[in-house]
């Protein structure tokens, strides 16, 4: 009888993750600057997230962050607050909020919106109705600021 509970409750959390359906970039939904509900249903990956941060041609948050994380990579901004110990001044819903929107949240923000697909001022041809990242890099770039804290 438990194996066959156990059985019937890995077959609907099987279900339910091949169920989840990735919100679009119009369908995102921000209360009071935060986002609480994963962009994908599943949750991100931190390894992937490190390496879309670091990424000049994807995230390239090291533009304008300092990344103590990332020392062996060159050139880190400073016009954005420094990334270490982020995940003690922020909740995963906040940092999603951040990354998919910062202008929704911080008003008169230069960071980009990571995952808006309209709205952008001149975007070239090849950009035009896409977002900048992926639902779920947003969600590997949350997880993996969620490891930074303050040692």
């Amino acid at each position: 009888m438990k194996r066959a509970i156990g059985l019937a409750a890995i077959a609907a959390m099987t279900v339910s993750a091949a169920l989840a359906e990735t919100v679009a970039p119009t369908n995102v939904t921000l209360a009071d600057g935060v986002i609480e509900t994963s962009l994908t249903g599943q949750p991100g990956d931190p390894v992937e997230g490190r390496k879309v941060f670091a990424n000049r041609k994807q995230g390239n948050c090291l533009a304008c962050h300092v990344n103590s994380d990332l020392s062996e990579e060159i050139f880190h901004g400073e016009v954005g607050p420094p990334i270490d110990g982020v995940a003690d001044r922020w909740s995963a819903g906040e940092l999603r909020a951040i990354v998919t929107n910062s202008k929704m949240v911080f008003e008169g923000t230069i960071m980009p919106a990571f995952y808006i697909d309209s709205g952008y001022e001149r975007p070239l041809e090849d950009f035009a109705g896409k977002s900048i990242l992926s639902a779920q890099q947003v969600e590997d770039v949350v997880a993996y600021l969620m490891t930074l804290k303050e040692e």
